[in-house]
């Protein structure tokens, strides 16, 4: 497969323990504030490493190789725009592969078990999809857990 030049796409991208995920959604849906809400959760028993920054607002993509890795153009490394208080520097990494779309819906639209097969593709890759309410104050959790692989087949121990 033939590497592509990256692709400038408009979303929130966060890593965790190497593996990324892309928040998208429409212009104030919250993909800032889930991604500071995620930067903001420590490394505990359920979670496990620190979350970092790649970029916010403007996503580079770049496909090698069947995969997708994620980036940060330079003029905003290391940058996060915080509604209310304004552009803050944030630990960040570099890239990180792609592993986890996050689309943002009303709370309504979030399944209660959802397929943990769905995907969605992103510049003609399949990319393992997930549909969140940002502002419920489980969402950074539930990102999180997702972006780690917690949820098997959609099952769930009762």
């Amino acid at each position: 497969m033939v590497s592509a030049g990256p692709s400038l796409v408009h979303g929130t991208a966060i890593a965790l323990a190497g593996r990324a995920a892309l928040i998208r959604g429409a212009s104030g849906s919250g993909k800032s504030d889930l991604a500071l809400r995620c930067l903001a959760q420590p490394a505990t028993g359920l979670i496990s490493a620190q979350p970092l920054l790649i970029a916010d607002d403007q996503v580079l993509v770049e496909s090698r190789g069947g995969s997708l890795l994620l980036s940060c153009p330079a003029a905003i490394r290391g940058l996060m725009e915080v509604r209310g208080l304004g552009v803050v520097a944030v630990p960040m990494q570099e890239r990180a592969e792609l592993a986890l779309l996050v689309d943002l819906v009303i709370a309504s639209e979030v399944e209660r078990l959802p397929d943990a097969n769905a995907t969605a593709d992103l510049l003609g890759v399949p990319i393992r999809r997930l549909a969140l309410s940002a502002f419920e104050a489980s969402a950074p959790l539930k990102l999180l857990l997702a972006l780690q692989g917690a949820a098997v087949d959609g099952q769930t121990d009762r």
